[in-house]
């Protein structure tokens, strides 16, 4: 387990940096959290670290946005499903392709999609407090 503090968005850079030490071989991550939490900012900075130079924002609409780090040449799947209304809508985007692809795949909302998640998904809990410091927890699959 490993556990990232956010005190502000000045900070977000030097958690993003925490995450990516963290990340280790794995590639699919579930961010857990409430709504306006923080699951989407934390992503888009994560995002630009790994190198994505285009514009990053949520996949509300699309479900899945993709990017490629222009530092490594290797995709990131960045996926919103809240929209998701049932486990057949995601079995019919593919989303274990996605997940099995071996590419970064950073997902908003996976309690739609819990099923589907492969065994070795790193959890990561986003929760605010009262003074606004976000937590991040990353949970690895063999903890």
């Amino acid at each position: 387990m490993k556990t990232i503090k956010i005190a502000s968005l000045e900070a977000i850079s030097a958690a993003t940096d925490e995450f990516i030490e963290a990340m280790g071989d794995y590639t699919v991550f579930a961010f857990y959290g409430k709504m306006g939490a923080g699951k989407t900012t934390f992503i888009n900075a994560l995002c630009a670290r790994l190198g994505v130079e285009d514009i990053t924002n949520s996949p509300s609409f699309s479900i899945i946005n993709e990017y490629r780090s222009a530092t490594t040449a290797e995709l990131i799947y960045h996926f919103d499903c809240y929209r998701l209304e049932s486990i057949d809508e995601a079995y019919d985007i593919g989303v274990e392709d996605y997940f099995d692809s071996g590419a970064v795949c950073l997902i908003e909302w996976p309690e739609r999609v819990d099923e589907l998640l492969p065994d070795d998904t790193v959890r990561v809990d986003i929760v605010e407090d009262e003074a606004g410091v976000r937590t991040l927890t990353l949970t690895f699959p063999d903890e």
